[in-house]
């Protein structure tokens, strides 16, 4: 019995979330008790795990909330209890982790299958016994309820930790009217374990012991007498346990921990029963005496009950005791505890026990055992390692050297090293094999043919970014060393130039000069001028009556929103000249209109309805009174007397005297007196209804810099981007970032032609959209070819030389192999002068935060890193500052926490029944929110807070509405203790006329009061909440909703399912057209839901249209005339043609036409000529399609796009293969936007949506990271586990862009109201870092300095990377740990044979680095390269190619793509593996390699061993005796001499104190075993560790087999439904693996100088689907571009073996110099070396094995078969 480990081990595990910066409780239940009882424990034993139970929740209770006061541990008495309905409800959790009950599958021998392939039988040992099913029963039915009530539920089996990240399965919650629960799990839910209660009398006998005060003791000791009584009370011949058991306890609080590593002794029966009573006995005090916690809270002052018992301890107690102990011997701190434990057992008990004394003592010999045999764990010393500039980093690392270097490659390795050794040596390949060379003339004209296409394509994408539709890109051109101004800009330059001149004229005139001349000169220039002004008024002229043509028009329109409309489009399209003569007018007009729509609602005395429309007219009374040109005395007029009339806020407007009639009637002053006021106060009307209408300047003024006037933040941005500083901006999305980018490219194209700026983006969507921003905003002249602006580079996308052109779009893996790659060390690296990092959020990742964190540290210039959604935006700034003053630049950190527009969140409530009849055709106008519309309940930002303990997130911003009724609440609730401060009235803080600013300051006012109210239950906070949460709780659904007009008689709407999305989304789409709210972005983090849910819709659109065809006798009529005018043309046709005929016969017989007369039925006169033309140019029936969509049915907007242009994109996507669907949901305004669509397709759909023409897009997260897609509204369509408050916040940041929108809609849909709160309420999460040195990197590091010839830029970065004081964000000063872990990374690479002595890189050095983004699988692929198992396996790869191919893959799928199965049970395996294609659970390896992995990772662990044993002895002094969440000490502090009376085993350097309890030693099992049991002070990364976890070695779950399941039958069904791979994933993780393929054959072929490689090469290697696309961009390339007799290159994936694309070497001489360099030091290197003879191998000869070449076609020949299959896929 170890509670202590026990309770080390809860501990660990809490403290891995804790690291992790989890946020979590903890909850217990009692009726869940026996859950702790192992299913195959004997019944017997049970008390033992409730006693460690029982005590871990009393230890958890007392100690950890002094550490951690945000972790709540609570007891429950079921998970039905109202207590923890509540505690659920109140706490908002986002997950609910527990187990599920699965247990571990054993693996076993394979089986043959019907189908002849193996299936390994799962079936036999998975009997669970009866105890097990009824556990499992209850796990699921608390997992099954929790899934019910829309809780996520975490499982802790299979639970892994990855780097920074927590990594397991969640199973997601659905709302649910309540599961089923089976009789058989209510029925064990419902049976609680009854604990044993102590007596009264020993009760009452304790609690006079505590009074008495005598005894100060430690909760442990006073529960052991407690426990101890009682149990003599009910027998009293246990007297010599009971002092055997009291001196243990003695021992336990005296003794170290360290010391206390003990052998075990077997126990005697007695000895067995009376543990167990003890633990039953103390478990039922601990559990059911009532107030024990309180007790012990003020009688012990340490709570450690979780040191209780120790049964090695007992059991060598009790042996010690038979052979006469002398306690007094032991120590006199041992002794005094012992008396004064015994005495206090006498007193509570009367029983007086003897202390023992020596009496024929016989010394025990002292155990020289580790306690059990295990591997070997350590190394004796490390290999010989110098190296110039890694030294002196390493210089505080003290090891021992193995100086024999006797450490040589074994007899298979021998092999393959000298074929190494053949290959290295050859000048060219031997055997004449690989792609065809096609000439270079081809490659250069198919490579420029396909990047014009791509250009061409990319400024079409400019366009719609642009809004530079129909006409030609007008980017600004750069000079270096000046601006050269666009139009705009060079205009406003000779501006400046004029009024200085006209100020120099004022003066004194130059006494040299003639005045006559000047007189003649001045003359001059007042008679041109006043031609100008002539010229000018007639212009003017024109300009006016035009506008009053318009005019007359406009007022032939009845509908005043339409007028409104007209004259908004008439005004926006006047130019700069037109608009300050006009502008003023014809917004008056729009004013006029708008006037029009007040007084009807006033007159229909529905003011209410009508308030949108008064916020609009203040609006333009607002944007009129600051308008000088062209403002005239009727017009300044016309707005005081609007201004008057609606008394509306004051504004203050001067009245020129110029003045002109106004061509229109304006509607004030009416005849006769009508009441036309708001009828509201100034401020409450601004406050409730004008808020999206505030003047939103902070600080600004303007700025030569830029082209509008920046804020206060935006110029501080400004001065260090012109300081060359680096930069952290933290502002929310539309607050205005853009604008930094472009700015700082700007500066770096005017200061050379050489400096690159790199723009590194998270997604290539945003790749995509800033290439394209670029692209229309720059341009420039280059000297030398080669060179241009901008280029794109992606794996799968290239646009433009990435080393020719001056800014760089990237994503982060590219930017890492060039910054790494030597050819770019002494060129092309040194040129880069700044890197901006978007969305820097993205180091939180899991997959590709590494990447993130290492380009950070490996900068060499200065930075730029923006993010809207920052958690610990100050502690991420000093890391990142911390990390750019190590290479001598200072970061400053600019932060904005305010949008520019805000948002209004609101819930969608379905109605009960829906009738889809047509899009209404009239939208609501004026009414900026969804305000009032049925089916949305407005949120209140503050009805979120429902967990106050969580207190209010830092972004909680509140819009001007949302203060004033936050403020009228909080006055409504106050009370004498909780009083609303009077300078809070907005009367009294807010001016007349409020803005932006105003709002910012009295929102801080109102939160400060706020936040401590939340802290204060006594305060009215409750009843604030209340009332501001009535809204969203009292919504009620429509019964029915018809989509536009009224249900008909017959017309039946359907049944709306609330919780389907399929059956939710039109109506809700619907709404949001009927009330203006669309364009909208709709986002849902399931792939395939976001696909369901378009077709969804558009099978709805069809259906309906298709009933509404078939009914309406309007459409009929329209397709009978429809028929009658294509007889009509037919008719028209036939007669051209016959006359055409007829003169072609005639001029063939050489007549004149004139020569004979016509018939007369062929006569056609020109009335009928011209009835003709014009029946063709007016009848609407020359464009009408009977097949497209009819208007109602359909969410496009037809008037933002031609229809030439969308048949054009229709046509590029059908040659796509694009499906068909998808292309017809976008003829109807629908989108789907993921990472899976085609890459063109995605495209298309952006540029749509910007245009106007899409309406509705459906999208995962991709649209959400800064992609340039502004909507009216979001919608979060449907709960996902990926829908975080960071994920929220940046999706809802589309709506309500800066420019676009003045506010901006958040919709939930199918989304539980508490998880709203959540997302609302939560703060967003710290940004926690990775470990950032990894053993590929290391490796990467060395062929970086070697290859480059240690260049300065070499030894720069590496500089960098490794002084850090903090590698990495989150962590402490652990720069020493880290430098071991380096040190230990190279002595791995050095016993792998791939660096030599001095850090050459060595072998196959190069395709480990090439495989670095599957690290630590590329290793182990290493292991089994380099030990010959390859070579052998593919011996006979020509023989039999098929069982060769098939175990290639069963290895290749062990080692890549690592997938555990989650832990399943027979039901399962019964139900869907037996019936299903796939083998699920993964083949075991094949001996062989199994064998060859097993020394591998042996011999990893010795090398990390003994990396902790240096660290530990060079670097922690401390003792290891905390615990490690709670840090509660633990044992004494004297060290005792017991080996002479116990069995004690040697204290362990490495392995935690409290895992050597049980007796673990300083061997390990395993990888995971050093990691996961190292001591307090290592800290120790096991994903970082270069090896794969064998199963069942060293996992306990099986590997998913469905890559391998997907080669043997290519079944994506089988992958979802069997092998749980999300269909949505599959693409993208066969994708992954066809990489791994690509990449592996690729680097061969290089390695064996098959290929003229590069370390660029890998660049330009990509997965089959990605290379399918590529493969399709060419097809329309060529079939698009004019013919050419050249021939068509083949493509790389026509051909088993990738052909790398190779850059055509630069002719220009900007480069030359670096290429000289280059080529002199490959000249230089020599060939011939590969470094392993200082390892103690014998001399290479030089033989002509093939082993190397048939491992190679074995490779080609699975990737051509797999990627065969792969393509059946969109095939």
């Amino acid at each position: 019995m170890k509670l202590l480990h026990a309770a080390y081990a809860v501990e660990s595990f809490l403290r891995g979330l804790v690291q992790r910066k989890c946020n979590f409780h903890i909850a217990f239940f009692d009726q869940h008790q026996k859950l702790c009882i192992p299913g195959r424990a004997n019944e017997a034993r049970r008390a033992k795990y409730l006693l460690a139970r029982a005590t871990v929740i009393r230890h958890l209770q007392a100690n950890l909330p002094g550490v951690y006061p945000s972790i709540k541990v609570s007891i429950f008495e079921s998970i039905t209890s109202t207590e923890f309905e509540i505690y659920l409800k109140e706490s908002g959790m986002y997950f609910l982790m527990c187990h599920d009950g699965a247990s571990p599958v054993p693996h076993f021998p394979p089986r043959k299958t019907r189908r002849g392939t193996d299936k390994t039988d799962h079936s036999r040992g998975m009997r669970l016994s009866k105890s097990g099913r009824a556990h499992r029963a209850i796990f699921r039915a608390m997992v099954l309820r929790f899934i019910g009530q829309g809780y996520n539920v975490a499982l802790v089996n299979g639970l892994e930790w990855r780097d920074t990240k927590v990594m397991t399965m969640v199973l997601e919650g659905y709302r649910s009217s309540g599961l089923p629960v089976d009789q058989l799990q209510v029925k064990q839910l419902k049976k609680p374990i009854q604990g044993t209660p102590i007596s009264s009398e020993t009760w009452n006998n304790f609690a006079s012991l505590l009074e008495s005060g005598e005894h100060s003791m430690e909760e442990s000791s006073l529960l052991a007498i407690c426990t101890l009584a009682e149990m003599l009370a009910k027998d009293d011949t246990k007297a010599e346990l009971t002092s055997a058991f009291l001196l243990h306890t003695a021992l336990l609080h005296v003794l170290p921990v360290s010391d206390r590593r003990m052998s075990a002794v077997p126990a005697s029966k007695p000895t067995q029963e009376f543990l167990l009573e003890f633990a039953e006995t103390a478990a039922a005090i601990l559990q059911y005496v009532p107030g024990w916690s309180e007790v012990m809270a003020s009688a012990a002052p340490v709570c450690d009950v979780v040191d209780l018992v120790d049964g090695r301890i007992f059991n060598a107690m009790i042996g010690a005791l038979k052979t006469g102990l002398d306690v007094k011997a032991m120590g006199e701190t041992f002794a005094q505890k012992a008396v004064d434990l015994f005495k206090a057992a006498y007193s509570l008990r009367g029983m007086k026990l003897s202390l023992p004394s020596a009496s024929g003592h016989k010394r025990q010999e002292p155990n020289k055992t580790n306690g059990h045999t295990s591997k070997p764990s350590a190394i004796v010393g490390v290999m010989p390692f110098s190296n110039s500039v890694f030294d002196k980093h390493l210089a505080s690392i003290q090891l021992s050297v193995d100086s024999s270097g006797s450490m040589g490659p074994d007899n298979r390795a021998v092999r393959v090293f000298k074929e190494l050794s053949h290959w290295h040596n050859a000048k060219r390949p031997m055997i004449a094999r690989g792609p065809k060379v096609i000439g270079r003339g081809s490659d250069e004209f198919w490579a420029l043919r396909r990047n014009q296409w791509f250009m061409a394509e990319m400024r079409t994408y400019a366009a719609s970014l642009t809004n530079a539709v129909g006409k030609s890109l007008d980017p600004e051109t750069v000079v270096v060393g000046g601006t050269k101004a666009s139009s705009k800009s060079f205009h406003m330059a000779k501006v400046e130039s004029s009024d200085s001149d006209s100020k120099i004229s004022k003066g004194k005139a130059p006494t040299n000069k003639k005045p006559g001349k000047n007189a003649a000169k001045q003359a001059m220039l007042e008679n041109i001028a006043a031609n100008a002004a002539k010229k000018e008024e007639g212009n003017t002229d024109k300009t006016i009556r035009a506008w009053h043509v318009i005019c007359k028009n406009l007022e032939a329109e009845a509908d005043l929103i339409d007028r409104y409309a007209m004259s908004k489009a008439y005004v926006n399209s006047l130019d700069t000249g037109k608009r300050a003569v006009l502008g003023a007018e014809v917004e008056l007009y729009m004013l006029n209109a708008l006037l029009g729509l007040w007084i009807d609602f006033c007159r229909r005395f529905k003011k209410e309805e009508g308030y949108g429309i008064a916020a609009l007219i203040w609006d333009t009374v607002t944007r009129l009174s600051k308008v000088k040109r062209g403002m005239t005395k009727t017009i300044a007029m016309s707005i005081q007397e609007t201004s008057r009339t609606l008394d509306l806020p004051f504004v203050t407007i001067s009245v020129p005297s110029d003045d002109r009639k106004l061509p229109f009637t304006f509607v004030l002053p009416l005849p006769k007196d009508e009441a036309l006021s708001v009828d509201l106060s100034a401020r409450e009307f601004q406050l409730l209804h004008c808020g999206p209408y505030f003047d939103r300047s902070i600080d600004s003024s303007s700025d030569s810099r830029v082209p509008f006037e920046p804020d206060g933040w935006q110029k501080k941005v400004l001065d260090e981007i012109d300081a060359r500083r680096s930069l952290f901006v933290v502002a929310p999305t539309s607050a205005g970032k853009t604008f930094i980018s472009f700015y700082a490219m700007k500066q770096v194209l005017e200061s050379d032609d050489d400096d690159v700026l790199v723009y590194v983006a998270p997604t290539k969507a945003l790749v995509n959209q800033i290439a394209a921003e670029v692209q229309a905003r720059f341009s420039k002249s280059f000297k030398y070819p080669g060179k241009s602006v901008w280029a794109i580079h992606t794996r799968d996308h290239r646009i433009n030389s990435p080393t020719g052109c001056q800014v760089l779009v990237t994503v982060p893996h590219v930017l890492q192999i060039m910054l790494l790659a030597p050819s770019n060390a002494n060129s092309w690296a040194r040129r880069v002068k700044r890197i901006i990092f978007d969305e820097v959020h993205s180091i939180g990742q899991a997959e590709d935060g590494v990447v993130w964190e290492q380009l950070l540290l490996l900068a060499p210039c200065p930075i730029i890193a923006l993010s809207a959604t920052v958690g610990n935006p100050e502690e991420f700034s000093s890391w990142l500052s911390s990390t750019q003053e190590s290479i001598g630049n200072k970061l400053t950190m600019v932060q904005h926490p305010h949008r520019y527009s805000d948002l209004r969140k609101f819930v969608y409530v379905p109605p009960k029944r829906f009738f889809f009849k047509g899009l209404t055709e009239r939208t609501s106008f004026g009414n900026l929110g969804l305000d009032g519309a049925p089916g949305f309940a407005y949120m209140h930002p503050v009805a979120s807070l429902v967990n106050k303990s969580r207190g209010m997130p830092d972004d909680l911003n509140l819009e001007p509405r949302d203060c004033f009724l936050l403020w009228r609440c909080m006055v409504k609730h106050q009370n004498e203790n909780f009083p609303v401060d009077q300078s809070l009235d907005p009367a009294k803080s807010l001016p007349e006329v409020v803005r932006k600013m105003d709002i910012i300051h009295w929102e801080q006012g109102l939160k400060k009061i706020l936040r401590a109210w939340m802290t204060d239950e006594a305060s009215p906070f409750d009843k604030v909440m209340e009332e501001l949460s009535k809204p969203i709780h009292n919504v009620k659904p429509d019964d029915i909703q018809a989509s536009s007009g009224s249900i008909m008689d017959g017309e039946e709407p359907r049944e709306v399912n609330p919780d389907n999305l399929r059956s939710t989304t039109l109506p809700l789409l619907s709404k949001l057209h009927e009330q203006d709210a669309l364009p909208a972005i709709l986002f849902n983090y399931d792939r395939s839901r976001c696909e369901d849910i378009a077709r969804a819709v558009m099978d709805q659109l069809k259906s309906s249209e298709e009933e509404w065809k078939n009914s309406s006798p309007k459409w009929k009529k329209k397709l009978e005339g429809f028929e009658q005018w294509k007889k009509e043309q037919e008719k028209k046709t036939f007669r051209k043609v016959k006359v055409n005929r007829k003169k072609a016969a005639k001029s063939k017989r050489g007549e004149d036409d004139d020569g004979e007369p016509e018939d007369e039925s062929e006569k056609l006169t020109k009335a009928d000529l011209a009835k003709d033309a014009a029946s063709v140019d007016i009848s609407p029936f020359a464009t009408f399609d009977p097949d497209a969509p009819v208007e109602g049915f359909h969410f496009a907007n037809h008037k933002r796009l031609q229809g030439s242009e969308l048949a054009m994109y229709v046509r590029q996507l059908g040659k796509r293969g694009i499906n068909p669907w998808l292309i017809e949901a976008l003829t109807r305004g629908i989108g789907v936007h993921h990472a899976g669509m085609n890459r063109k397709y995605r495209q298309v759909v952006e540029m749509l949506f910007r245009k106007g023409f899409l309406r509705v897009v459906i999208a995962t997260g991709t649209l959400a990271l800064g992609i340039n897609m502004p909507c009216k509204t979001v919608v979060f369509s449907g709960d996902s586990v990926f829908l975080t408050a960071l994920n929220f916040r940046q999706a809802a940041g589309r709506a309500g862009r800066r420019g676009f929108d003045m506010l901006g809609n958040v919709v939930f849909q199918g989304i539980s109201l508490g998880k709203v709160c959540r997302l609302i309420s939560s703060r967003l999460p710290d940004l926690n870092g990775h470990f950032p040195i990894t053993t590929t990197l290391v490796l990467r590091l060395f062929t970086l300095l070697h290859e480059s010839r240690n260049s300065q830029y070499a030894q720069k970065a590496i500089g960098s990377l490794l002084s850090q004081p903090r590698l990495f964000m989150g962590s402490s000063e652990r720069k020493a740990e880290v430098l071991h872990h380096l040190r230990f990374s190279i002595e791995y690479l050095r016993r792998q044979f791939l660096l030599d002595s001095k850090g050459t890189p060595l072998n196959f050095a190069g395709c480990v680095s090439h495989l670095y983004f599957t690290e630590n699988s590329s290793f182990a692929f290493h292991a089994l390269l380099k030990e010959g198992y390859f070579h052998q396996l593919c011996a006979k790869i020509e023989e039999k190619p098929t069982e060769t191919i098939r175990t290639l893959m069963l290895v290749m799928a062990h080692l890549f793509g690592r997938r555990e199965c989650r832990q399943a049970d027979q039901e399962f395996v019964d139900q869907v593996i037996k019936r299903s294609p796939s083998v699920v659970f993964l083949p075991p390896l094949p001996k062989k390699a199994a064998a060859v992995l097993r020394a591998h990772n042996d011999e990893t662990l010795g090398i990390f061993s003994t990396y902790v044993k240096t660290f530990v002895d060079q670097h922690v002094k401390s003792e290891d005796c905390y615990l490690p969440l709670t840090r509660v000490k633990v044992g004494g502090d004297e060290s005792l001499e017991v080996n002479a009376v116990l069995p004690s085993l040697p204290s362990t350097a490495i392995r935690s104190a409290f895992v050597a309890l049980s007796g673990h030693g300083d061997d390990f099992e395993s990888i995971s075993d050093l990691c996961s049991t190292s001591r307090e002070g290592v800290f120790l990364e096991e994903s970082v560790i270069p090896h794969v976890a064998l199963y069942p070695d060293e996992t306990d779950s099986p590997l998913n087999a469905y890559l391998y399941d997907f080669f043997m039958h290519g079944d994506v069904t089988a992958l979802d439904k069997a092998n749980g791979i999300k269909r949505g994933d599959v693409w993208f993780l066969l994708n992954d693996f066809s990489m791994v393929l690509a990449t592996l054959i690729t680097s061969l072929m290089n390695f064996m100088k098959l290929s003229p490689g590069t370390d660029m090469d890998m660049l330009d290697v990509m997965g089959n689907l990605d290379a399918h696309e590529e493969a399709e961009d060419d097809k329309i390339v060529n079939a698009e571009s004019p013919a050419s007799t050249l021939p068509i290159m083949e493509k790389a994936q026509q051909s088993a073996v990738p052909v790398v694309k190779k850059k055509t070497k630069a002719v220009d001489d900007w480069e030359e110099a670096a290429d000289d360099e280059e080529a002199k030091a490959a000249k230089n290197r020599t060939n011939g070396s590969n470094g392993v003879d200082d390892l103690g191998a014998a001399a290479w000869d030089k033989d002509s094995d093939e082993g190397l070449m048939r491992v190679l076609r074995a490779f080609q020949k699975l990737n051509t078969e797999f990627n065969t299959k792969f393509k059946a896929m969109w095939a």
